[in-house]
């Protein structure tokens, strides 16, 4: 069978991946360099994250901040950028036929931005505000101190936007060091999907991204360590209506086999409005707006969390709730209805997941960069279609353990609340 895509890798180390769309109108061409704030340092702590602002801020070819927005809006493009803890992302999507216009642009910024120290000193406004929307965004910001609290002074705990007594400390050599040692050929991979065919793309690969650095020493990362055998609890006070939390258990990287039967779990939790937690929190108890449950994965290490907001005073009921939810995922079988059910689910989301060029581009490119290999969807819902009933309780009597359970709040409780202490030694 053919595949839907074509890998190349370039001589230099350059990886593309093209992705033919014989019927779309629109092209999306999505450059991600294996990057983020777990390459960093405590000094440059959320200098990935800012060096994603500034590479919009003027090139030698387009030197003023707002060149790059204005040729880009003039062909009614979708743009933007994207930092996390172990990649960053850029893309432009277009109608098919200003393909080189987007290449252009996107190339531009890779390999010419110019880091004026000018617009540095603007831009940590704009980033301060950024991290003050976060911390007054309790549901966001909850993420935030879980990790931090899991993963505590590694690269992993470290905020990827970093802190406002970091961010303000940074000068242009700081910018052009990371740009240099960080953005280079071995270390990016390129996704172009839509229609545009495999020959095509090369040719223009090879002619906008000519210049392109190269680097021979391969970038790494400081492997996370993980010490935990008893529960542990972190409460971060702020006087709110609600309190938001995150329950979460260490679970395996994404390198991990067990990771497919991990997400079929979660869609059991909370894939849609039939899931477990959706029924237990919204439709029985009015416990919640918002309750979610997701496997955070990375290189090394991750964990599966729970997450919602509540009203204080039912904070305690709706952790009861939530490990209720875990235990009872550890002691019974899923039945064959409702696994048929999370794997349909899991069909229809796949495919409407994939309906346009960029969420081709993302698919292929994410897989590529993080783990070195792309399955079709096709393939990953074959995988899917294989996990069992049994596979699910073993994933769940593994990773809801009691030495591996963690909880952080955002809310008024403190963290030797004794209902909550009791609820977690119960566990």
């Amino acid at each position: 069978m053919n595949k839907p895509f074509d890998f190349h890798a370039f001589p230099n180390g350059l990886r593309l991946i093209t992705i033919p769309l014989a019927d779309s109108k629109s092209v999306t061409v999505l450059v991600m360099v294996a990057t983020g704030s777990r390459y960093e340092t405590p000094k440059i702590n959320g200098i990935s994250h800012f060096l994603e602002h500034m590479m919009f801020k003027g090139t030698t070819k387009r030197p003023g901040p707002m060149d790059i927005s204005r040729e880009l809006d003039s062909i009614g493009a979708e743009y933007n950028a994207f930092t996390s803890k172990e990649y960053t992302g850029y893309y432009v999507k277009c109608s098919t036929e200003k393909i080189d216009t987007a290449l252009d642009v996107i190339s531009d910024i890779f390999q010419n931005s110019k880091f004026d120290e000018k617009e540095i000193e603007t831009e940590k406004g704009v980033i301060s505000e950024e991290i003050n929307m976060y911390y007054d965004t309790p549901s966001r910001y909850i993420g935030d101190i879980f990790e931090s609290m899991l993963y505590k002074d590694q690269p992993l705990g470290y905020e990827t936007q970093g802190t406002k007594e970091v961010i303000r400390q940074f000068k242009r050599d700081d910018f052009a060091k990371y740009f240099h040692s960080h953005y280079f050929d071995k270390n990016t991979v390129i996704a172009i999907a839509g229609n545009i065919t495999t020959d095509e793309a090369k040719k223009k690969i090879e002619k906008y991204f000519a210049d392109i650095r190269d680097n021979d020493k391969p970038l790494s990362f400081i492997k996370t360590t993980e010490k935990q055998d008893k529960p542990e609890l972190h409460a971060h006070f702020k006087q709110t209506d609600q309190t938001h939390f995150i329950l979460g258990f260490r679970a395996f990287n994404y390198f991990d086999n067990d990771r497919h039967a991990l997400g079929v779990m979660n869609l059991i939790l909370s894939g849609g409005m039939s899931s477990r937690l959706w029924e237990e929190f919204r439709d029985k108890r009015g416990l919640a707006y918002y309750v979610r449950s997701s496997p955070d994965l990375y290189a090394d290490v991750g964990y599966f969390g729970i997450a919602a907001g509540v009203d204080n005073a039912r904070f305690p009921l709706a952790l009861e709730v939530a490990l209720e939810q875990c235990k009872k995922l550890a002691t019974e079988l899923v039945s064959e209805e409702e696994l048929k059910k999370v794997k349909d689910y899991a069909h229809g989301k796949t495919a409407i997941g994939l309906e346009s060029s960029d969420d081709f581009a993302s698919y292929y490119a994410d897989q590529e960069l993080l783990r070195r290999e792309m399955k079709t969807p096709e393939e990953y819902l074959a995988i899917i279609d294989k996990i069992t009933s049994d596979d699910i309780q073993r994933v769940a009597e593994e990773i809801f353990k009691s030495g591996k359970l963690n909880l952080a709040w955002i809310g008024q409780a403190k963290v030797d609340d004794i209902e909550i202490n009791k609820i977690i030694k119960k566990w």
